[in-house]
């Protein structure tokens, strides 16, 4: 889910158009990879998002779309994949997929907006379908009765709960990506950063760099001390940190500040010969061997980037794959 669907929602809650919620909820097939994503069909024939990336899918999905509002039921249904379609959902051949179609009544708008509250307060929270019933669960905290035992998944997929079919939709809030430093590096990384589904967050100790109308699409910006700012935002499993600043006034407090968190992604703009000078620096305060290991620089992915964009993209390149678990290398060598 993203603050574009959840803003779709919220528009729609608020003008009392009638729409249809398509999910993808199960693949069958290798490697299954795409469970959750959604497409909005309206009354008036307006559509939003896609199942998968056009196809036969998205195109059955708007013939039971039409069914669904005439009804006010919704709809499973399983639809066979030739191979061109199986290999957009990632299925190396052929494959099925089932999606759940299902009017935006105003009960479930309402359980998405307050999915939404949680969400942006930084908390995951599960919405649970019993796919047989239509039946919705909302799991903020401790699981409700009706799911006692269930162990949730981490990402949203179709489980058995007692002996019953239920898609378990994962809403986590976006991974966030702080930009230390506001020069002409970080403006490319802050349009990477967010089509990829980050919150970014720029800090700089300058005003006049640090602004709306250098960063117009920033998700927030911050000016003053960078540690009091880090200290105040925190840092965590899912915040990436990337110190763009050059200065080592910022970098050096910074990075000892974002070492003793579980941070994924830790990089430092500079060469190889600063990156070793700033580690000696922060071994010099103790700080422990493996930790400074963690430390990426010189930052980003070997791509022979020269200008701000291509080096821009290849950082963010860098933090997707430390964050999939992935080395960057070309695909066509796995």
């Amino acid at each position: 889910m993203s603050h574009e669907t959840f803003d779709l929602l919220g528009r729609l809650r608020s003008s009392g158009r009638r729409a249809a919620m398509a999910t993808l909820v199960r693949t069958i097939g290798t490697t299954p990879r795409k469970e959750g994503s959604k497409m909005f069909v309206g009354d008036d024939g307006a559509i939003f998002g896609s199942v998968t990336i056009g196809g036969c899918v998205d195109a059955r999905v708007i013939e039971e779309a039409a069914g669904v509002l005439a009804s006010n039921d919704p709809q499973l249904f399983q639809l066979d994949l030739g191979d061109e379609d199986a290999w957009e959902l990632g299925l190396t051949c052929g494959g099925s997929v089932e999606v759940l179609v299902e009017p935006l009544s105003a009960a479930l708008l309402e359980q998405y907006a307050t999915a939404e509250r949680a969400w942006n307060e930084g908390r995951s929270v599960a919405l649970v379908t019993m796919l047989d019933s239509g039946e919705r669960l909302l799991v903020d905290g401790s699981l409700p009765s009706a799911l006692q035992g269930v162990e949730l998944p981490r990402q949203s997929r179709t489980i058995a709960v007692d002996e019953r079919s239920a898609y378990v939709e994962i809403l986590q809030p976006p991974a966030r990506l702080l930009i230390f430093g506001a020069g002409a590096l970080a403006m490319p990384l802050v349009t990477f950063a967010n089509e990829l589904g980050f919150r970014t967050i720029v800090i700089d100790p300058r005003e006049r760099f640090a602004s709306r109308e250098r960063f117009p699409r920033a998700g927030e910006i911050r000016v003053g001390i960078a540690t009091e700012i880090a200290s105040q935002i925190g840092m965590n499993a899912s915040t990436s940190v990337v110190l763009v600043a050059h200065d080592v006034k910022i970098d050096l407090p910074v990075l000892k500040l974002a070492l003793a968190t579980d941070a994924p992604y830790i990089g430092l703009l500079g060469s190889r010969r600063r990156g070793a000078a700033i580690r000696q620096m922060l071994r010099e305060e103790n700080v422990d061997e493996a930790q400074l290991q963690r430390i990426r620089t010189p930052i980003g992915l070997d791509i022979g980037g020269e200008t701000v964009a291509e080096i821009a993209l290849s950082i963010v390149s860098e933090v997707v794959a430390v964050m999939r678990g992935r080395n960057g290398g070309p695909m066509s060598a796995r």
